[in-house]
């Protein structure tokens, strides 16, 4: 069974940075999608950023570009979340998800594996 583990959350002002880091158990064709969804109160969970861990192909949600980067090193199973710019809309519950391809990377009920979550709180 793959395990998904989220760290790095927390509490920042507006215009400021975190990295999120998704350490996965084990390296398996069945995980060579990771991705990173967030959920604020009341609102539907939202994909923010995928990548193949096989090749670095990268896939961002609009609302991110230009500000999230997502980034992979093999060698430890991590996949990594660099949020700048950091805007109070961000401030949600982030969590990693694992699948075997990225098509359609957005559709969270497409991803069988899932990290218990990390929060980030942005104040204005």
């Amino acid at each position: 069974q793959v395990q998904l583990v989220e760290s790095g959350g927390g509490s920042v002002q507006a215009g400021g940075s975190l990295r999120l880091s998704c350490a996965r158990s084990s390296a398996t064709y069945t995980t060579n999608c990771m991705a990173w969804f967030r959920q604020a109160p009341g609102k539907e969970r939202e994909g923010v950023a995928a990548i193949y861990t096989s090749d670095g192909a990268i896939y961002y949600a609009d609302s991110v570009k230009g500000r999230f980067t997502i980034s992979r090193d093999n060698a430890v199973n991590t996949v990594y979340l660099q949020m700048n710019s950091l805007k109070s809309e961000d401030t949600a519950m982030y969590f990693c998800a694992a699948r075997q391809v990225c098509i359609r990377w957005v559709w969270r009920n497409e991803y069988p594996y899932w990290g218990q979550g990390t929060q980030v709180t942005v104040s204005s």
